[in-house]
């Protein structure tokens, strides 16, 4: 048996093999020890391999689903190896075979899933700085290649994504992956290439070559798609007929977010890691768990294409104006998880439960189509004509599924009567059964005289006549003792033993039956599976529009102007979540950016707003490239390529970086890749090192994003020197947060106000946290003391000096001499060539 086991796993090395045996599946060995620990399971041994006791743990096979549950979420992968042959009729080695390969990105069973979150595996595969990434969710049968440059683009593309799983090639070692995923697989370089990751995904789509799915141009991201592909094909151990089509995302298709902006943003997760209070948590009211899952995929990568937002702009004011979202949401109430029922359907692993669920959706669909198919705007008319009614499916479910099944085909009991006149036939054999007992009964005490008679059946012994120890001695001769029991004896008959043959084997043969006409209606709703894929999508989106509606309508939101101009026109504008989270009412502000006013320098106390201010303008921006409503009185916003946020800081002591050195990478990443299309959030730039070294870096950073870059920058900061530049940068404003003093007392007015701030209430804040008062005094003291001695004026002087905007322009044009005399090969240059570069060299940098 201990060998069968070795070679099982010998084939699945990095896996938990749960090896069966009879009612538990036993781990041994590291398996063990490694399952013992996670599923706080008993450790004990069996036997012996190498003179060293074997360990040994197990889980009961009716409990094993929870455990399952567990070990998935810790990002581990299981082997179901099951007994394919009676332990009963062996002689020998009970036969074993691999019938499951549970993983977290291959997981499609409902009690291992969270509903509202989509489940992805991603395979990355580099080449030089360039990453192809593939992802899919086997529950929703959604296949996407992007391909990106560079590491943060990368790590911009996990953090959005979130896989559970993570698929690597063996050569790929440079990249710490832990802190994206829990669970990640190296695969053999083969996987990966290229020829062979055509083949499979043309094999999988049956068509000639890729060409119609646009990806072409994205080779690297190909090869990951090609080992994605063959990963599922192993673990799955089934077709995939519910992947049919594989979608390319362009990055700059999208409001490009990095993995600090979509942290500091709290899109999905909030900074201590849960649910509460972000951005999701207050905009998900959907009803179904396909819509959730939806509407943080739209949070989570912002559009630029302008006439898809306005259409959906359009379907949320025409819902909310019409009220249909109210009786709409009432209806998608009763939708069921049809995305991933269907894919549970084509992976033949949907249970009787999934099929239900389906028919109640079907049940739906009329009444959703009534709701919406008369509201005449473009995008709800799409989405009426894909919600299509499917009356010979739900009739066909209605007759072959009873009303309240049992959660699993394998005891029978699923098919309704009538479906099937040979089930029918075999079920009324068995079910017959009773009667003929209670006949027999009847019978054999009259022929036998013998009143303590009975005909009875249990699971171990089948059909038996039972007989008390007193009258024993009166049994007739033909009469076989089956078994002894303390007051009874039990005994078999050839006439019952007969029955027992013919109705066992009609219940086995009903069981086999049932079994293969459930295989059947499976194979009948696969063949509809495009029909009802491209429904489940289209209700899932309208379940978003409907409760983006209601969001509007509850939260008092207004419809954005999204437009060509440069800038951002904000009135009124508020924090959509500390809105909800707080009891008082929230102070709403205004923000302006136009051609002319390009950076805001935010000053004032701690604990006044300013980094409320600053999210709340990035949030509203992202809200209104999803196509949603936002949070203010009107808004107009023009176009955003990306958004940046270097808020707040903590050590990243995994990588040996500390706090300011997170900072200045974060920084660097937004000065080398923002645009004067991005908005730009910057708070407290150089807190983390000397004043000096501060202040410098915080001018520079601000200067260089003002005259070089000219992004749309919200800068917050204590170092009021800064307030100076908009003396010699006409695009930089000074605004504050807005408080008031009384009796050494601090009262935060959360107003943004034009001008900068009087003074920081530093210590007034001190105050309120409780700093004893000692400490405050001796503050003041020494406060007085560095004012009095203060080099402010002279700072403010050199920061007010013009030339230092001159070094950005020296250094472009250092670096544009670099780069042109690193593309010359000199080796191969003939005096001629060389006058020739010169002489361009000359000509470029005379025209400027």
């Amino acid at each position: 048996m201990m060998q069968q086991y070795l070679r099982i796993k010998s084939q699945h090395k990095n896996t938990l093999v749960f090896y069966r045996m009879g009612d538990f599946y036993e781990l041994f060995f590291d398996d063990a020890k490694r399952a013992a620990k996670l599923l706080n399971i008993t450790l004990t041994k069996r036997g012996q391999s190498a003179g060293q006791p074997i360990p040994m743990a197990g889980v009961p096979v009716h409990a094993v689903e929870a455990y399952l549950g567990k070990l998935i979420k810790l990002g581990e992968s299981v082997v179901l190896c099951e007994q394919t042959s009676d332990p009963a009729a062996s002689k020998g080695l009970v036969e074993r075979e691999v019938m499951r390969i549970i993983t977290p990105g291959t997981v499609s069973d409902d009690a291992l899933l969270d509903e509202k979150k989509d489940n992805v595996l991603m395979a990355v595969f580099q080449q030089q700085s360039t990453f192809g990434i593939a992802t899919l969710d086997v529950t929703t049968s959604r296949f996407r290649l992007i391909q990106v440059d560079g590491k943060e683009a990368l790590f911009s593309e996990l953090e959005r994504i979130k896989p559970v799983e993570l698929l690597l090639s063996e050569s790929c070692d440079e990249i710490d992956f832990s802190s994206f995923c829990r669970s990640i697989q190296k695969r053999p370089l083969w996987d990966f290439e290229f020829n062979s990751s055509v083949q499979q995904l043309t094999q999988q789509f049956q068509t000639k070559d890729l060409s119609g799915f646009g990806c072409e141009a994205y080779p690297i991201a190909l090869c990951a798609a090609g080992a994605l592909l063959q990963y599922v094909k192993d673990t799955q151990r089934t077709a995939l007929p519910h992947i049919r089509a594989l979608q390319v995302e362009c990055r700059e298709d999208g409001v490009i977010l990095d993995a600090a902006t979509r942290r500091n943003l709290e899109i999905t997760v909030n900074l201590q890691g849960t649910t509460d209070h972000t951005l999701a948590d207050v905009f998900d009211y959907t009803k179904t768990p396909m819509g959730s899952r939806l509407l943080k995929q739209w949070l989570h990568r912002p559009l630029r294409d302008l006439p898809l937002l306005k259409m959906r702009q359009l379907a949320i004011q025409t819902l909310l104006e019409l009220r249909t979202y109210t009786p709409l949401s009432e209806t998608l109430k009763n939708i069921g998880d049809i995305e991933r029922i269907l894919s549970r359907i084509a992976l033949k692993s949907a249970r009787p439960r999934d099929l239900v669920q389906l028919r109640e959706t079907l049940e739906q669909l009329p009444a959703i189509q009534t709701l919406i198919q008369s509201i005449d705007v473009q995008p709800i008319q799409t989405l009426s004509k894909n919600i299509q009614a499917f009356p010979e499916l739900l009739a066909l479910l209605k007759q072959a599924i009873i009303e309240s099944p049992p959660m699993i085909i394998r005891d029978g009991g699923v098919i309704a009567t009538g479906y099937d006149a040979e089930l029918d036939e075999l079920r009324a054999l068995s079910q017959n059964a009773g009667d003929y007992l209670v006949q027999m009964e009847i019978a054999e005490k009259a022929r036998t005289n013998i009143s303590t008679l009975k005909v009875g059946f249990n699971r171990i012994h089948g059909y038996y006549i039972e007989i008390s120890r007193g009258q024993a001695e009166q049994a007739p001769a033909h009469y076989m003792r089956r078994q002894t029991l303390k007051n009874a004896e039990r005994y078999i008959t050839p006439e019952l033993k007969a029955f027992e043959d013919k109705v066992l084997s009609a219940q086995s043969r009903s069981l086999t039956r049932e079994k293969y006409l459930y295989d059947a209606l499976l194979d009948l709703l696969i063949a509809h599976l495009p029909a009802l894929q491209l429904c489940a999508q289209s209700l899932a989106e309208l379940d978003v529009l409907q409760n983006l509606a209601e969001r509007a309508d509850t939260l008092n939101l207004a419809r954005p102007l999204l437009c060509d101009k440069a800038g951002i026109h904000i009135v009124e504008g508020r924090h959509p979540v500390i809105e909800q989270a707080q009891q008082d009412p929230f102070i709403p502000n205004d923000t302006i950016f136009d051609e002319n006013r390009r950076m805001l320098i935010i000053t004032g106390p701690n604990m006044g707003g300013k980094s409320t201010y600053m999210r709340q303008t990035a949030l509203i921006v992202l809200l209104a490239y999803t196509g949603s409503f936002v949070p203010a009185k009107e808004a107009i916003i023009g176009p955003i390529d990306r958004i940046f946020t270097r808020i707040g800081a903590s050590d990243d002591l995994a990588s040996g970086r500390s706090t300011f050195m997170v900072e200045m990478t974060e920084t660097a990443n937004i000065l080398h890749n923002a645009t004067q299309y991005s908005l730009v959030l910057m708070d407290e730039i150089g807190r983390g090192t000397s004043t000096f070294d501060g202040l410098s870096l915080a001018w520079a950073v601000a200067a260089f994003l003002a005259t070089h870059v000219k992004a749309l920058t919200l800068f917050a900061t204590h170092y009021f020197e800064l307030t100076a530049l908009p003396e010699t940068i006409a695009s930089v404003c000074n605004v504050h947060l807005d408080a008031i003093e009384h009796d050494d007392k601090i009262v935060f007015l959360h107003a943004v106000q034009e001008g900068p701030a009087n003074q920081s209430y530093g210590l007034q804040v001190a105050q309120l946290a409780g700093i004893p008062r000692a400490v405050i005094s001796a503050a003041k003291q020494k406060l007085i003391e560095l004012e009095r001695h203060s080099v402010s004026h002279q700072i403010h002087q050199n920061i007010s000096t013009p030339i230092q905007a001159d070094l950005f322009e020296k250094e472009d044009a250092q670096k544009e001499i670099r780069d042109f005399f690193s593309t010359l090969d000199l080796n191969h240059c003939t005096p001629l060539d060389a006058l020739n570069h010169l002489h361009e060299l000359e000509k470029r940098f005379k025209e400027k």
